[in-house]
């Protein structure tokens, strides 16, 4: 099968380089961007349109995933892919670790290192990224970042958009909101209201 990539920045490449390690489901891995027709390459996958040419390459590639940092434009494009027909499949890196007994979104991408534990609940187009965990019986809202090294305890649920910076920890059963930033090395011990931005050890609410 064939997958094409929306997005052929950093984290595009870090996509693509995980889809390859599975060289048995796909046969091909392309770009799509908008510095395109100047970029043509991102590292060693070849950019091939610009966003707007998403729907035209249904013809040319059965599959098609978002690799895009923002949160409303990822969803929004994976969008775009199941109403051209695509197939969104989840991305998982093989070193990632990911029980059968989770349940996983499409467009989800799941890096090295990353563990979701059973009984899980990933929303659509999630980022489980490097070395971040989710634990038992967690629940993602569609969109949410788990960045690098960050761990979410067992019970922990997360509103859809939310960021949840490097090396942040949630303890068990705390709910975070929907378009939250969680800062990086945060702990949030208590829930997290909507729409805010958290730091610090504890994490506390930070004026807008």
């Amino acid at each position: 099968m064939r997958l094409l990539i929306a997005g052929a920045g950093g984290h595009g490449r870090v996509v693509a380089d995980a889809a390859e390690g599975w060289p048995e489901l796909w046969s091909e891995i392309a770009f799509l961007d908008d510095r395109y027709p100047q970029l043509t390459r991102s590292g060693a996958w070849p950019v091939v349109g610009s966003f707007a040419q998403l729907a035209p390459q249904r013809a040319n590639f059965e599959a098609c995933v978002a690799a895009l940092g923002d949160a409303s434009l990822r969803l929004a494009v994976l969008e775009q892919c199941q109403q051209a027909g695509f197939e969104v499949p989840v991305i998982a890196h093989r070193q990632a670790m990911l029980s059968r007994h989770a349940s996983v979104g499409s467009g989800t991408f799941i890096a090295a290192g990353a563990v979701v534990c059973v009984g899980s609940q990933i929303g659509m187009g999630c980022i489980i990224n490097t070395g971040a965990t989710v634990d038992h019986d967690g629940h993602l809202g569609a969109g949410v970042h788990v960045c690098p090294g960050a761990h979410l305890a067992g019970s922990v649920k997360v509103g859809a958009r939310t960021w949840f910076g490097i090396g942040a920890v949630a303890r068990e059963g705390v709910r975070i909101g929907s378009d939250v930033t969680v800062g990086a090395g945060a702990v949030c011990l208590e829930d997290v209201r909507d729409g805010v931005v958290v730091a610090g050890v504890p994490a506390r609410e930070k004026n807008s």
